[in-house]
């Protein structure tokens, strides 16, 4: 199991391309999603996230209309203040939480700030286990995500194992 940063930045920029190759076989392919999320869940219960963050540090958070009403509930706020003060709007993802040097403004010595009402997206992180869609429709993510999260990067590579696919 690689847990290193650097390594998992490297080995993921390498496999890249590969990634791409197999989330795209996995479309043309028949394969017991149960076992590969089980397989994901075995990797996510062998990490723990809150030695790394790097997800809160490296990726931008897409927030909709609820979690901004139930972050700014937590936090004491009106939802205008809310959007002002911690939200910004960008053209390619829509509605983002603001960052600063750390990250995700809500990054806090490697724990969420406000991870009791923490976006619904962040709940679901990283998306193999649980999310929205079908599994495979969650993997179109996975190569980017495999540069920077370690759970990513391990499951892909048990799960090209698991399937057979073919490295070239």
């Amino acid at each position: 199991m690689v847990t290193d940063l650097v390594q998992i930045k490297r080995y993921g920029e390498k496999g890249r391309e590969e990634n791409g190759r197999f989330r795209a076989w996995l479309k043309r392919h028949n394969f017991v999603e149960r076992r590969l999320k089980a397989i994901a869940q075995e990797v996510e219960d062998e990490i723990d996230c809150t030695q790394c963050a790097n997800c809160c540090r490296v990726a931008t958070t897409q927030i909709n209309h609820r979690d901004v009403e139930h972050l700014a509930r937590f936090l004491g706020m009106k939802v205008p203040d809310f959007l002002r003060d911690y939200t910004q709007e960008t053209a390619d993802e829509g509605r983002i939480l603001k960052r600063d040097e750390n990250g995700c403004v809500f990054l806090a010595n490697n724990l969420c700030s406000v991870y009791e009402a923490r976006p619904h997206t962040c709940q679901f992180f990283p998306h193999l286990v649980k999310g929205n869609g079908s599994f495979v429709s969650r993997m179109w993510q996975m190569p980017d995500r495999a540069v920077y999260c370690p759970i990513v990067y391990n499951s892909l590579e048990l799960f090209k194992q698991e399937t057979g696919f073919t490295k070239s």
